[in-house]
Order: structure tokens, then sequence, then C-alpha cells
């Protein structure tokens, strides 16, 4: 075959191949339930707003939840599966056994949906919708949700295991995390400004407060009572990555970082003298510019490899696979 053909069969192929990615893209639409379940947004709305009302502390879990789903095989509720007999789930995976909560919630908007538009609404939108509402609820910037996931009927453990990054990870394990995911340098920065809300056990960060020099040490002062250095005393106490505003969606997680003042290891690695530093720097300076920010990288973490078309289901019960 001479270069001119082959050039020519390698545009055609290489058209086709956008053309089909374009495609399963095209499938998630904010206008997805406009027609079959008009109301289904006003209804993830109306009871995530009830949840956090009940506790500020929920928004950051179904926020969490979200994320949890989508880097384990892509954004398909798999994560809200239970263990069986004869099927193990997600849900005692290291990162998310005794720390992932919110479920509950979830399985009250989808009974509701069930009712108002049965076999329609599936448990993976639930999630990508609660999310962005507990963000609002909370200060927080909104951002378009593009609809129309399909639910998966499997979950890995393992990828759980393997693909959530953990809270001992070095700038660069992040950077490898997130990109793996599609997500870019920048888009994890942003992302990680979802710690601005929420807590974390006193496990998650024991070995950095009594290790690691690059904390403030008035700040990890104030931490050791809570979270005392030997194993096994204290583990589950509970500390805000914000203290100054533990509730409210702003940018005091960046400005935490700069005064060193980052609960986990893996938070102030992003302020820690690397390629990270000035974009933290922008957002501890600019409000606006991290919402617009983290609004887009929302966006795109929520069109990790969805499940659209036929594939998979609609579960009745988020819990179980029809």
């Amino acid at each position: 075959m001479n270069s001119s053909r082959r050039v020519a069969l390698m545009s055609v192929v290489c058209f086709f191949v956008l053309l089909c990615c374009s495609a399963v893209s095209a499938q998630l639409s904010p206008t997805f339930y406009s027609t079959i379940c008009p109301t289904a947004q006003r209804i993830v709305r109306a009871l995530v707003r009830q949840a956090v009302a009940n506790e500020k502390r929920m928004g950051a879990s179904l926020l969490r939840l979200h994320f949890h789903d989508c880097f384990v095989n892509g954004c398909d509720g798999s994560v809200l599966l239970d263990d069986t007999q004869g099927f193990t789930g997600e849900k005692n995976a290291g990162p998310n056994a005794n720390s992932l909560r919110g479920f509950e919630v979830i399985d009250k908007i989808k009974g509701i949906m069930e009712r108002v538009c049965v076999g329609v609404v599936s448990c993976a939108d639930i999630l990508a919708i609660a999310a962005r509402d507990s963000v609002v609820e909370l200060g927080g910037p909104g951002w378009v949700v593009n609809l129309g996931r399909r639910d998966a009927r499997t979950a890995s453990q393992n990828a759980a295991n393997t693909n959530l990054p953990g809270t001992f990870f070095s700038l660069n394990n992040l950077i490898s995390s997130f990109q793996s995911q599609g997500l870019s340098a920048n888009d994890m920065i942003a992302l990680s400004g979802g710690h601005t809300i929420g807590q974390a056990r006193c496990t998650a960060f024991r070995t950095r407060l009594y290790n690691e020099a690059n904390m403030n040490q008035v700040f990890a002062s104030s931490l050791k009572a809570t979270c005392p250095r030997t194993a096994g005393n204290g583990d589950n106490n509970l500390t805000p990555f914000d203290a100054s505003s533990p509730n409210l969606f702003d940018n005091g997680y960046y400005t935490n970082l700069r005064s060193q003042k980052g609960l986990l290891h893996s938070d102030q690695q992003l302020f820690n003298g690397g390629s990270a530093d000035a974009l933290v720097s922008l957002y501890s300076a600019n409000q606006t510019a991290f919402f617009n920010d983290f609004a887009a990288a929302m966006v795109k973490m929520g069109n990790i490899k969805p499940l659209t078309g036929n594939s998979g289901e609609i579960r009745k019960n988020c819990r179980r696979w029809n």
C-alpha cells in the first residue's frame, strides 16, 4: 500500500473512532429526563436539601459517593450495590469501609423516584445530581449535569482498592491516579477542593500528625487530643478538613494548604514546593476561579465511562440489581 493510500485509510479510521466516541458522549444530555421524568431533578434537589438541613456533613458525604463511584469502572452506580452471599461489591473496599455514607439518602430519593417515574431514573444519575445539589446547598457552585447514565450489574472491590487515590499519595501519585481516569493535573487540584467540606477519621491523618514536618505545629497540637498517637485509640474520631468553615463550600481548603494546615498527607502534597503550588495560590486568592474550575472538573468526572443505551439497567433498588 502506498503512503498516500495509507494516510487516507488512517484518516477514515480516525474519523469513525471519533464519530463513535462522540456518539457515546452525546447519549448523555442535560435534558435526558425532560419528557420522560420532568420532575426528576426537582425531586433530588428537595431531598438533598432536606438531608443537608438535617446534617450538614451529609453534603460532603453525597459528593464523595459520586467521586468514589466514578473512579471505579466509571459513573455507573456500582458503589451502591450491597454485598450478598454470592456477590462482593465495593462498599467494603479499603477506601470505602466504615467511611462512605449517605446510602440511606440515595435510597429515599430512589424510592420516591420509583413512585413518580417507574424504571426511568438511574441510581448513577441520582448520585450525579445529588453531588451537584449538595455543593450548592453548602454555598458552592452549580453546574449542568449531563444525564442518561445506566446502572451497572457488576462491581469491583479490587478496582476500588486500586483506583481510588490514597491519603498517603504523593503529588505524582495523585496526578497519575487522576490521569488514569482522563482527568488532568489541574482537574485533580480543583476536585481536591471538595475537601473544603467534610471530615476525616483519625486513622487517615495520624501518621502525618506525628511524623511530618510540613505541618503547622499549632494546628498539629490542636489535633492530638482528638487523635492520639497509639493506633486503636480514637481511630474513628472525626476532624473537619477545614475547621474554620467546615460546613461552607468555599476556598478555605487552599488557604489552609498555604499555611501548612492540610489535614491529610495527600492534601498538603498540593502545596509542598511542587507543580501544584501556583494553582493552589490562585484558588486561595480567587474563589471564583476555584468555583469555575471545580464545576468544569465535576462535569468531566461525571462523564467517566458511563453506561448508556442498552448497557446496564435502571435498578429498581440501588442496593441490588434487578
